[in-house]
Order: structure tokens, then sequence, then C-alpha cells
């Protein structure tokens, strides 16, 4: 499975890339992991998306950590407004890593709206495929993205 940067959606996908940042930097999102059994679980996240790159902290002895240090698969969904949709979907899914650089991490603090605990671990999240719905007129407009072909 390929997985790229968050910045490699904003060169391919601009308008895509930009209302996936809307939706979700800063923002709760909902983070589904898979344990170890393959059962799925989610978890909610406040992404973190700058530079180029889409970060979360993870509390260290949380299920999350766990779940993304055993295989890393994820699927990032953004919240909604309200059961219409009117605000539109963004979801992603790929491969977490853990980023023990210090020189990244401090550049995930300094995007971040929040001061994140020292204790907790960083993951950028690496994007094998985005999706995207919004609403026009009642309409859904759907578009979906993947590192080797964009479509919609």
């Amino acid at each position: 499975m390929t997985s790229v940067s968050w910045g490699e959606l904003e060169q391919a996908m601009p308008e895509l890339a930009t209302f996936g940042k809307d939706r979700l930097d800063g923002k709760v999102a909902y983070l589904a992991t898979v344990r170890k059994n393959g059962q799925p679980r989610a978890h909610p996240v406040t992404p973190i998306i700058g530079q180029g790159s889409c970060f979360v902290f993870v509390e260290r002895s949380s299920p999350k950590a766990r779940d993304l240090l055993d295989n890393g698969r994820f699927c990032l969904h953004c919240s909604m407004n309200d059961s219409s949709g009117s605000s539109g979907e963004f979801q992603v899914t790929g491969m977490a890593l853990q980023i023990e650089d210090r020189e990244k991490r401090s550049l995930a603090e300094s995007v971040s709206s929040f001061r994140p605990s020292a204790r907790c671990l960083l993951f950028e999240l690496r994007l094998s495929e985005v999706m995207s719905t919004s609403y026009l007129g009642g309409r859904p407009n759907r578009q979906k993205w993947a590192p080797t072909a964009a479509y919609s």
C-alpha cells in the first residue's frame, strides 16, 4: 500500500486538501484503528495539519497508541455538524508512522492549536486514499484521490 504525506495531496489536489484541512485541523475527528485480533476500534482525536503533514498526538498508554504501533493502519473521518452532512464529509485512510525526531515534533507542536503533553507519542498520518462528500443543492458531490491516480 502506497502512502504519502499531506503535502503530496496539497500538490495533486489543492482544493481537496483545503477542504480536508478545514474539516479536520484542530477539530475533533474519529480515528479507526485495527486491534491485534483484527477487530476495528474508533477513537476521538484532534488532527493537526500543517507544513505538508497530518499529525496526531496520542497518549502512550492508550489503546489507539498500541494499535498504531502494532500495525499502523488507520481511517480518519471528520466530525459532522448535523445529521444531513451539510458541512461535508472528509475521510483519509493510510499508515501512521511514529515520529521520534525532535525537530519534526517541534514542527508538529508549532502548527498545533493546543499544547500536547510531553508524554504523548506523535504519529504522522500518511495517506493511501482520500475521500470527500459535499452537498451542493442537496445533491452529493463526491471526490476520491489516491497517490497513484486522481479521479472524481
